[in-house]
């Protein structure tokens, strides 16, 4: 048994629970149509598939109808309708149903009531809910303006027709009606143009275009006639055409429901396409450059009435080519206007017959032709419409041009002898026949590399020639031809030239020339008609490898330190045009010159215009010490005055020949070297030597670390006033010799000091302490401070002539420079110091700690008053 509780109002509105939903009261429905009452139930406990029961009253007692879960429960006069099926219990989810009445009837009218049995763990919310359902009579009726004739109606395309449609209702209740036109050309009914219940108009995606532009209308005439009117038929207009009405009713949740449909067939309309027929009347044609092309387009059609033709003609290259692809010639629109065009005229000889004239075609008129015609008919709005649209099988036309003949001849008026020689030919047109006052020609140059072998090898464009004689340059020759070495030109009308002011190596080769001729068109275009090939020209030389002699003379066999070195240079030069030449003096010092450890050094140059340059000579006190002079045209001298001991080596010639390039530059052609040339100075003079020494080779940060650079004499004894000299210091931060050397101080032999940019706070001083002793001290030693150091001095002695001679330079053995960190005094100041914070900070929390408890922490403590009675003696009592 279930229970079923139904709770008050004021407790449902309060506590949330099981609720049951039916549609408002009342519903309205027609007698004999289909009626479907939706219940639901939300909010409950329990399985997700609930079950309903549904009884229905006409103002007495309940009667039960169906059950979803109780087959017994439909009671004895609802049997046989729901057995039959008449009345049906669906499930459209798991907590909602439909009680579906297949055809309602007047005793159908009452109360509904929807009844879920209770799957809650409480009790609470409602269980059941009731809705008024009323039964009204069928007044609606449909039908169309004639009866509908077997014989379906006959349209051409374009003509206009109406079909009319009468609905009415006599509806008890305020119902609303809606009309739909729809038709049928294929399985299924398509819905044309709508007059809703809401009275708003309503045309499908298919017509909204057309019932925009007022082709397809809805409206009303008279009483409950509803006409629908198409003022210009197309083929999709053929179909049946029905008009189908629809009742609506508003419910009492003011949404609109319907409640019934009917639709009556009108009419089947057929429409009858317009037949064209386009036709060229000249077959395939061939006609001779500069005559006229006369086409005639005939047209044909079933169309009668009033109508106009638009006729366009098009010129395509392949019969395959589409209408988008093709161009057009000329047209002649619905209104006898025809396309303006200077050369192409179009007649209208009659009704169905277009004329084509085309004056003075060319070869490029060849192609194929058609035309392409349309009908036009006048729709309701005085606008047109475009019915049918046919296009003509192409003709075939070939124009023969008139044959243009005429020879190139290419000359070569002037061919190198020698690279740089300058090259010029000349293309020239002969026997010209059949030309005209509107031809021109143009030239293009082309070159092709020799090769020894059978090797294919393509040809390059250098230059060409448009209609308009603008000049479009090749990639091979672009640049030169910007820079006016390759120089293009049109010397007369029938000569071209082609001349290379410059004429190198990589310009050997064959050279030819095509001449085109260019026609004037009809159409305002120039037209190219025919191509002239010359015989190719060879432009070649013999060349032979560059050949250059150096000789170095020793002018003065024998000599002396402070003499002067004196040496010539003589050139010869083979297979070179018009040479000259650039010479540079060099010099291989021996490897133990510390001046210059890579061994050869570039002294001084003299150019092909005679220009003279130090390279890398530095003795900046004899900057005039060196001279190179040309003596003759291939013959050159070097002086070097006051030579030094430093200035032994060998000395030779680097000779560059030049020829002459183009634009007035040179070209370098080859280089020379001549024999070495010794200066060697036999002497028995003194030996020097460095050492490099400190007492304390390991330091502290911030303690002073002293070097000694020690010069030693081994031989001849020297006096101190007649040596002196350079001496530099030398760093390598590395515990080996890996790095690049850091210049530390300098003391030149004037006793001028020079140090070196320091990125560290320690510092360096460096002085002479004897003659032969110099002394570094690094003061505040730091980290960076270590390292290897070495001292190179340069030694200078006076000769008995009182010159000063330089001496090969000499470089002392490194010595390890170590800086250690003092771990007492880097950590004494951070001690002091967190000892003084940490004191300072004790004193501090003691006093806050005192006056906390003295002023802030204080309290008023009142003792209560006690008694003070003594015990009495036990022994009184």
């Amino acid at each position: 048994m279930v229970v079923r509780r139904h709770l008050p109002a004021p407790y449902q509105a309060f506590c949330k629970g099981r609720i049951v939903r039916v549609p408002k009261s009342p519903l309205i429905r027609v007698e004999g149509t289909e009626t479907v009452i939706p219940c639901n139930v939300t909010d409950y406990d329990g399985p997700s598939e609930q079950n309903f029961d549904w009884e229905f009253s006409r103002g007495t007692g309940f009667v039960r109808i169906v059950s979803t879960w109780d087959s017994l429960f439909t009671s004895q006069q609802y049997q046989k309708r729901v057995g039959s099926g008449e009345i049906v219990l669906r499930r459209s989810s798991n907590n909602a149903v439909e009680l579906l009445i297949r055809s309602i009837q007047p005793f159908d009218q009452g109360e509904y009531k929807c009844i879920t049995p209770s799957t809650d763990a409480t009790v609470q919310g409602n269980y059941d809910a009731t809705v008024q359902v009323k039964v009204i009579a069928d007044g609606l009726t449909v039908s169309g303006s004639k009866a509908r004739s077997s014989k379906p109606r006959q349209l051409s395309e374009g003509d206009s027709f109406e079909l009319r449609c009468s609905a009415s209702t006599t509806s008890s209740e305020h119902t609303h009606l809606q009309v739909t036109w729809e038709l049928k050309n294929g399985p299924a009914w398509q819905e044309i143009l709508s007059l809703t219940h809401e009275g708003k108009f309503q045309p499908s995606p298919e017509y909204e275009e057309r019932y925009l532009s007022g082709d397809v209308r809805l409206d009303t005439v008279a009483n409950d006639i509803y006409r629908l009117s198409v003022s210009q038929a197309l083929p999709m207009d053929e179909g049946l055409y029905r008009c189908l009405v629809s009742e609506w009713v508003k419910d009492a949740d003011s949404s609109w429901q319907k409640i019934q449909e009917k639709n009556v067939e009108v009419a089947s309309v057929v429409i009858q396409q317009t037949v064209l027929d386009v036709l060229i009347a000249t077959s395939n044609m061939s006609v001779t450059e500069r005559d006229s092309l006369d086409l005639t387009c005939n047209i044909t059609t079933d169309r009668s009435g009033i109508f106009q033709a638009q006729v366009t003609w098009y010129f395509s290259e392949s019969p395959d080519d589409t209408l988008s692809d093709a161009q057009v010639l000329l047209s002649v629109d619905r209104d006898s206007v025809v396309s303006d065009s200077p050369l192409i005229s179009l007649s209208h000889v009659d009704r169905n017959s277009y004329h084509l004239l085309m004056r003075d075609v060319g070869v490029e008129d060849s192609g194929y032709y058609f035309c392409q015609a349309a009908v036009w008919v006048p729709q309701h709005n005085g606008s047109w419409h475009k019915v049918v649209e046919k296009t003509s099988s192409p003709v075939s036309v070939v124009v023969t041009a008139l044959e243009l003949d005429y020879q190139i001849v290419l000359n070569a008026s002037k061919t190198p002898k020698f690279s740089d020689d300058p090259t010029e030919l000349e293309c020239r047109i002969m026997n010209a026949q059949n030309t005209e006052a509107n031809l021109r020609f143009t030239v293009s140059w082309y070159y092709r590399m020799r090769l020894r072998s059978d090797a294919v090898v393509t040809d390059e464009l250098l230059a060409t020639m448009d209609a308009d004689w603008t000049l479009l340059v090749g990639d091979k020759s672009r640049e030169r031809t910007q820079n006016g070495e390759i120089i293009f030109s049109k010397q007369a009308v029938d000569t071209f030239s082609l001349r290379i002011q410059w004429t190198s190596e990589a310009d050997r080769g064959d050279y030819y020339c095509v001449v085109s001729a260019w026609s004037w068109h009809h159409n305002n275009s120039w037209v190219k008609s025919k191509d002239v090939t010359s015989m190719s020209v060879s432009v070649f030389w013999a060349t032979q490898d560059y050949t250059l002699t150096v000789e170095a003379v020793k002018l003065k066999p024998f000599f002396v330190a402070g003499h002067t070195f004196e040496m010539t240079c003589k050139v010869s030069s083979q297979n070179i045009k018009t040479p000259r030449y650039s010479v540079l003096i060099t010099a291989e010092k021996p490897l133990m010159d510390q001046s210059n450890p890579h061994g050869t050094t570039r002294i001084i140059s003299l150019n092909q215009d005679s220009v003279v340059r130090l390279e890398d000579w530095t003795d900046q006190t004899r900057v005039d010490g060196v001279v190179l002079e040309k003596v003759q045209e291939n013959e050159f001298r070097y002086r070097m005055y006051q030579t030094q001991m430093s200035d032994a080596g060998l000395y030779r010639c680097v000779v560059t020949a030049w020829s002459p390039g183009g634009g007035g530059m040179w070209r370098e052609a080859v280089n020379g070297l001549s024999n070495p040339i010794q200066i060697d100075f036999q002497t028995s003079g003194p030996v020097f030597n460095v050492s490099v020494h400190s007492d304390n080779p390991t330091v502290y940060q911030g303690e002073l670390a002293d070097l000694l650079c020690i010069v030693t004499i081994d031989g001849v004894a020297l006096e101190p006033d007649d040596m002196s000299f350079d001496v530099s210091w030398f760093a390598v931060h590395s515990f080996v010799l890996d790095r690049a050397p850091v210049l530390l101080a300098s003391l030149d032999r004037k006793g001028i000091v020079t140090q070196a940019r320091r990125n560290w706070s320690s510092d360096v001083s460096l002085e002479r302490i004897s003659p032969m002793e110099f002394r570094l001290r690094v003061h505040g030693s730091e980290d960076q401070d270590f390292g290897n150091h070495y001292c190179i001095v340069t030694p200078w002695v006076r000769s008995a002539t009182g010159v000063w001679q330089r001496q090969p330079e000499v470089k002392s053995k490194p010595i390890f420079i170590s800086v250690k960190m003092d771990v007492l005094n880097a950590l004494k100041y951070p001690l002091l110091i967190g000892i003084g914070l940490a004191t300072i900070i004790g004193l501090l929390s003691c006093l806050i700690g005192y006056c906390s408890s003295r002023w802030c922490c204080k309290k008023e403590v009142q003792e209560t008053r006690r008694e003070r009675r003594r015990l009495m003696s036990m022994e009184m009592d």
